[in-house]
């Protein structure tokens, strides 16, 4: 092989001498998310004080992978760290309150241990939900690497940006995409397919809101793909599988396609919005 193209590529090697590889990161966030529900976790402790010195270690790895961001950090790795863990409480209470929304959305459910261990949504809720807290830190690369790795494995991609309230559930979820600026709701429920996107994706275009925004007790059903970030779906209101969506629809809305038959052509999609034509 060409000499040069060698030192080419050794010179990015040392580039990038200490970055965080995917794994490291991969295998941080099971740890914590094990240590915050035992039926993942795959170690088991002897006593409570045993317990406490493996979370010590758990914030001293981030603290050693924080270190290794080939970028300036906003605080010192020390410092968020103690910052997320602090934030652990309230994570452990949106991440039960998950669990509760999957199993009662959900009649094939049987526990919340099935949920817990099985369920593709949850997980992918769980590493948003801890990267998001990584990403209002201002942490850069490492919130992403924790979605990615969520998203490689469950099919559903949710930017580590995404505001997401309480009593979230991800129904199968495969193929689910939740864009940076998306804000989502208490008690919401999404299906397969799903996405939550922008209209535009020009660059000028980062530092706006490009997401929709999803209120209260919504439920999005399969397939349905609601883009831009002036279009709110109203609390209470339910999107039929397939709805494609760039405007917003009031509270108590309901919006789906029904397929009439003709003489000639065969189906027609017409959109029903509140009972009416649209």
């Amino acid at each position: 092989m060409d000499k040069a193209f060698i030192n080419t590529l050794y010179q990015r090697q040392q580039e990038c001498p200490t970055c965080p590889p995917q794994r490291v990161v991969s295998e941080w966030f099971n740890s914590l998310l094990g240590s915050l529900f035992p039926d993942l976790a795959e170690v088991k402790f002897a006593s409570a004080k045993e317990f406490a010195l493996h979370i010590e270690g758990i914030q001293l790895e981030l603290e050693q992978i924080l270190s290794h961001i080939p970028v300036e950090l906003s605080r010192q790795p020390e410092e968020i760290a103690v910052l997320l863990f602090d934030q652990l409480p309230e994570l452990l209470s949106k991440l039960d309150q998950d669990v509760e929304a999957l199993l009662a959305g959900d009649p094939a459910a049987k526990s919340k241990k099935e949920v817990i261990r099985t369920y593709p949504g949850f997980y992918a809720i769980a590493a948003q939900r801890i990267a998001h807290e990584l990403y209002q830190l201002a942490v850069p690369l490492i919130p992403r690497l924790i979605t990615e790795h969520a998203h490689s494995k469950t099919g559903i991609d949710i930017h580590p940006g995404a505001q997401i309230g309480r009593h979230f559930c991800i129904d199968h979820g495969t193929g689910v995409v939740i864009g940076e600026t998306t804000i989502i709701g208490d008690h919401v429920k999404v299906y397969q397919g799903v996405t939550l996107g922008a209209l535009s994706v020009e660059k000028k275009d980062a530092e706006k809101k490009r997401h929709p925004t999803i209120e209260d007790h919504v439920v999005l059903y399969a397939g349905a793909t609601i883009l831009g970030g002036q279009t709110t779906i109203g609390k209470h209101s339910v999107i039929g599988g397939n709805v494609w969506l760039t405007q917003s629809v009031p509270a108590d809305s309901k919006v789906y396609y029904k397929a009439q038959m003709t003489n000639t052509a065969g189906d027609i999609d017409t959109i029903i919005y509140k009972g009416q034509s649209t």
